[in-house]
């Protein structure tokens, strides 16, 4: 014979269902709301925007604001273009353009000339730091109004996270935020000098008459990489920032914009930008399928 029910645990059972079912609505509608930390990275901030739409795909403590390293020199790019200054005016390298707080180590040496385009070719694509110092050193006025001009940029971008001290990013000063830097590869990516330097492979220049020419490449492997295509890039490191890398890069027949800041392990930030290539993909794939 079939127990009748207490009125009470009735009560209990009602409760005991709205519960469950409030649960499950709460989750799903979390997971909803928040659908963009389904791809595992290494990187402890993060944000893949469409770079046409504005939708966020992607994001991971994308409001920190951390050291950036030399994503800086984009920045000094655009501080330099915007002025208008000769490219191929020949510039003397000096004792000034020395990296005394990291230590890093250049090929190019005090008393080598090259001109302002290829100072800009070798800060963007093998993140020179001496040529990124000697862009500031030689702006008009010197360091200090090219640092204002930097910051001045910046703050006409919207980019209120960020802050600038130098040229070459050696500073653990220079700080911003990846929903800050998507603004600058946006703004960046307007520059078509900037776009050809930052994804050109290698090159070769030639820095005294006496000497040979210097071969330099690409801090980005996947600029080169086979099934990338990348319209945009910059490599960053201190210890300070991490591995850092800001890419655009066409995918899933998207133009993304890639952010990737205080990532561990030499390569990790490439195996995020990887994993990152595959969850783009994949779900392009089922979105079709579907």
């Amino acid at each position: 014979m079939q127990r009748k029910l207490h009125p009470l645990e009735g009560i209990v059972a009602v409760f005991a269902l709205v519960f469950v079912l409030f649960i499950t609505i709460g989750f799903a509608q979390a997971q909803e709301a928040k659908p963009h930390t389904a791809v595992y990275l290494r990187s402890s901030s993060a944000l893949v925007l469409d770079a046409d739409t504005g939708e966020i795909v992607i994001d991971k403590n994308a409001d920190a604001v951390t050291p950036i390293a030399s994503i800086t020199k984009l920045m000094t790019a655009m501080v330099i273009l915007d002025r208008n200054l000769d490219l191929d005016q020949r510039i003397v390298l000096s004792r000034q353009d020395i990296d005394t707080l990291k230590g890093t180590r250049s090929r190019l040496r005090p008393g080598n000339v090259l001109t302002r385009r290829e100072l800009l070719l070798l800060a963007l694509m093998s993140s020179e730091n001496r040529a990124a110092a000697a862009l500031g050193r030689t702006y008009p006025g010197g360091i200090e109004p090219f640092v204002a001009a930097m910051n001045a940029k910046a703050a006409s971008l919207d980019m209120k996270d960020s802050r600038f001290v130098d040229a070459s990013g050696l500073s653990p000063n220079n700080v911003s935020s990846a929903r800050d830097l998507v603004k600058l590869v946006r703004a960046a990516h307007e520059y078509a000098l900037i776009r050809e330097f930052s994804t050109t492979d290698r090159a070769t220049v030639k820095v005294s008459d006496r000497g040979r020419p210097l071969a330099f490449h690409n801090t980005n492997g996947l600029v080169c990489a086979h099934r990338w295509d990348v319209e945009l890039s910059k490599t960053g490191y201190i210890s300070e920032a991490g591995r850092c890398l800001v890419m655009r890069v066409k995918l899933a027949s998207k133009d993304l914009i890639v952010v990737l800041l205080d990532s561990w392990g030499r390569q990790s930030r490439l195996g995020d930008a990887n994993r990152i290539k595959k969850w783009v993909e994949t779900n392009a794939t089922a979105g079709r399928a579907s």
